[in-house]
């Protein structure tokens, strides 16, 4: 089978039916074969659609610059101090002196003056800290002392719950007899108002019980006639206490009479804690003035506890 030809016709050229019967001009069919083969359209090819080129990430340059100068001005900026303003509103401008930035700042006339005080400081001697040191170690000699005291007297109202004797606290030594100034049996002198000589061993203990007592005056509560009615010596107070069926023992305690073989009394100021005795006296050897001395416990015979 012949494929069609296509003819390409010059124009100003007709062709006429051709199952027509008309005389065709003179035509160069040939040639217009040819040249219409020659000239046959051609199907261009087929180009792929360009595809979009993506954008670039690399930085510019003076992007980076750029950048890289913005950040640290943006710190530098957050760092200067902020400016001072007065009270009428007006912004202090920052002073520049040679090759060093200054700034400025203005104080208003009415804000108040600020002083400053410096505190001078000075350093501890070693003699200074001996010092302190020593108090601090009598500071707790002292407080020792008062808790044996506080242990003492505890005990002596423990045992004063199972003997009928008073209990007393510990008084200050010191010479609170108040004839001391009064002349002795020796020198002329007479009784005192609790029926003793003055200045004498029992004179002082009978004062000293009638003060703890409460007694500091007339009406007494502890005279001769109550007190020793058999006798007025130190040697007749045991058999005193015997026979008023008042409480003894070989145990000291605050506000007893230490009683003494040789006819002489004492009256116990305070117990220590290794058991020692603390004694207030009058007249010992013979001086008729006021004594105190610390003696154990076991020198004294028999401690004639305080009467109630």
């Amino acid at each position: 089978m012949i494929s069609p030809v296509s003819v390409e016709v010059p124009v100003g050229v007709r062709i006429r039916d051709v199952g027509a019967k008309t005389a065709i001009p003179d035509v160069d069919v040939a040639s217009i074969v040819t040249r219409s083969n020659r000239l046959a359209p051609v199907t261009p090819p087929r180009v792929a659609a360009a595809r979009p080129v993506p954008r670039s990430h690399r930085r510019r340059p003076l992007k980076i610059a750029v950048t890289l100068l913005a950040i640290p001005g943006l710190f530098l900026t957050a760092g200067l101090p902020a400016y001072a303003f007065s009270p009428g509103g007006s912004e202090t401008a920052a002073a520049t002196s040679s090759g060093a930035e200054a700034q400025g700042v203005t104080v208003a006339s009415g804000a108040a003056a600020i002083t400053v005080a410096r505190d001078g400081f000075t350093a501890t001697t070693t003699e200074e800290l001996a010092q302190r040191g020593a108090a601090a170690q009598r500071a707790q000699a002292a407080q020792a002392a008062q808790a044996s005291l506080a242990a003492q007297e505890s005990a002596a109202a423990t045992r004063s719950a199972a003997a009928d004797f008073a209990v007393y606290s510990v008084r200050a030594e010191g010479d609170d007899y108040p004839w001391y100034d009064r002349a002795t049996d020796d020198q002329g002198g007479g009784l005192s108002p609790l029926g003793y000589y003055y200045r004498e061993c029992v004179d002082f203990v009978a004062w000293r019980l009638n003060r703890d007592a409460g007694s500091s005056g007339s009406p007494w509560t502890w005279t001769w006639g109550n007190l020793t009615p058999g006798g007025g010596d130190g040697s007749a107070w045991a058999g005193a206490w015997a026979d008023h069926g008042w409480a003894t023992g070989d145990t000291p305690v605050v506000g007893a009479v230490a009683w003494f073989n040789y006819n002489h009394v004492a009256y116990v100021q305070s117990v220590n804690s290794d058991g020692s005795v603390v004694l207030e006296e009058y007249n010992w050897n013979g001086s008729h003035a006021y004594n105190t001395r610390t003696v154990s416990a076991s020198e004294v015979p028999l401690f004639l506890y305080p009467p109630k």
